[in-house]
């Protein structure tokens, strides 16, 4: 891999929060020590690690990390810049990593081991999504062959495709969202021209993205020798992905109906009639549908949890207050409570809206190789809608029941798309010019509007 391309803003930023911070370092809580594959780079001038990630297990993180966006974001332990009229960070935190930035400005507010190479579960299928979602329109209809359910790893989550049934692509993307269903994932990467050209796309594609922490072995997450990515790549999946209408789309679903087996009338006047079956699914995303003892997170939109035995818990979230979008990303919780992941995230996102504006920057998230270039030009449209222009949404029958449906909106800068939200609407805000070697903005997204 190339080494990633550092820009005059990034170097700015960088310098300007070494020399007028202060950093909190604390180290990692003990834990008993896991398999946990991570890797153990060395880290050149360019921030970028050497070689693969090694299957050595560990629960203290490496004593050298990339500084992709940042020095600060190489070191270990707690980085942040605690000034006068700054919060402090919440009480109980006990995940291995993770980061809050700006998914807006990508700014970096602070971070805990953000470079730390650990199992990502699921929650890789931000970058599966990223990397093949835009191949094939929405509405494409494809009958599952029994080759294409081989392989899934035992003890799968399963959204329950069944062979030999027609599927649209609407469909499958659904069951990959919302159940994180493995059967999903390689019904799409058979589609794709199979698993091992979707894992040599998705490498490619993270390394665009200057993710390069991340190795990746199975497209669904699946725990795997070697793969690996960071609390700060996984954020870099979703801030990439959320410049994508029916990436928003989808990740925002809280429920729908997806389509079961066809079945045939065995007698009656419809003897021989075929009826295809449906069945409700539900977001897995806690923050999104709430539970017993975590209530829906106020303007989270997304994005994708997930959890392994190798990987634990992880989760990347973006959630909008007053104007202002935020990204978190957390993976492993050592604290084994119901849902500690939504609420360690949950406080991680109400620390967030608390600092902004007011805490300095500890890093950036790094935009794009190519959004990098010289040729690039800020407010160019990277909707990368999946086929082409399309309205997204509810479904015609009303069976898609979205959080955030992607209906087109006023552009500014070829970007706006309003999201409609349970309970409010999420509106894009307008576009501003923005320096793209300073800042790789989404599509304005999201302002929650008072309730009615």
């Amino acid at each position: 891999m190339p080494a990633p391309k550092k820009t005059v803003g990034r170097s700015l930023l960088v310098a300007s929060a070494v020399l007028s911070s202060l950093a909190l370092t604390a180290p990692v809580s003990g834990a008993a020590p896991g398999p946990s594959p991570t890797a153990k780079p060395s880290a050149g001038p360019s921030g970028k690690p050497s070689g693969k990630p090694s299957a050595s297990p560990s629960a203290t993180p490496p004593a050298t990390m990339s500084s992709v966006g940042g020095e600060r974001l190489g070191q270990t332990g707690t980085q942040v810049n605690l000034t006068s009229g700054v919060p402090v960070l919440p009480k109980d935190l006990t995940a291995r990593s993770w980061i809050v930035s700006d998914a807006e400005s990508g700014d970096v507010l602070a971070a805990h081991n953000a470079h730390w190479r650990l199992p990502p579960a699921s929650t890789l299928k931000m970058l599966f999504a990223d990397t093949v979602l835009p191949k094939f329109p929405k509405t494409d209809k494809h009958k599952v062959v029994p080759s294409e359910l081989a392989d899934i790893g035992f003890g799968s989550s399963m959204v329950g495709i069944k062979e030999g049934e027609t599927y649209s692509v609407h469909d499958l993307w659904l069951g990959v969202f919302l159940r994180s269903g493995n059967d999903a994932v390689h019904v799409l990467s058979q589609m794709n021209g199979g698993i091992d050209t979707t894992v040599k796309e998705m490498n490619a594609h993270a390394e665009e993205l200057q993710a390069l922490d991340t190795y990746v072995v199975s497209p669904d997450g699946y725990d795997a020798p070697r793969q690996v990515s960071s609390a700060y790549d996984l954020t870099l999946f979703a801030r990439s992905g959320l410049q994508k209408k029916d990436f928003r789309e989808y990740c925002s679903t809280v429920r729908t109906k997806f389509p079961g087996k066809t079945t045939k009338a065995k007698k009656g006047k419809n003897k021989g009639k075929a009826t295809r079956e449906s069945f409700e699914i539900q977001n897995t995303n806690r923050l999104l549908t709430g539970d017993s003892d975590v209530p829906v997170y106020q303007g989270i939109a997304g994005v994708k949890n997930g959890n392994t035995t190798n990987a634990g818990a992880t989760f990347t979230g973006v959630a909008e207050r007053n104007g202002k979008v935020l990204l978190v990303t957390v993976m492993k919780p050592e604290k084994g409570e119901h849902n500690e992941i939504y609420k360690e995230t949950a406080n991680l996102f109400d620390w967030g809206f608390k600092a902004a504006g007011k805490v300095q920057p500890v890093g950036e998230l790094v935009p794009p190789k190519s959004a990098a270039q010289p040729s690039a030009q800020p407010g160019s449209d990277v909707s990368g809608e999946a086929g082409g222009a399309d309205t997204g949404g509810t479904e015609a029958d009303g069976s898609s029941k979205p959080v955030a449906s992607a209906a087109t909106g006023g552009r500014s800068g070829g970007m706006g798309v309003a999201l409609a939200i349970t309970g409010g609407l999420l509106v894009l805000l307008a576009g501003a010019a923005f320096l793209v070697n300073r800042r790789w903005p989404l599509p304005d997204l999201m302002r929650r509007r008072t309730r009615p």
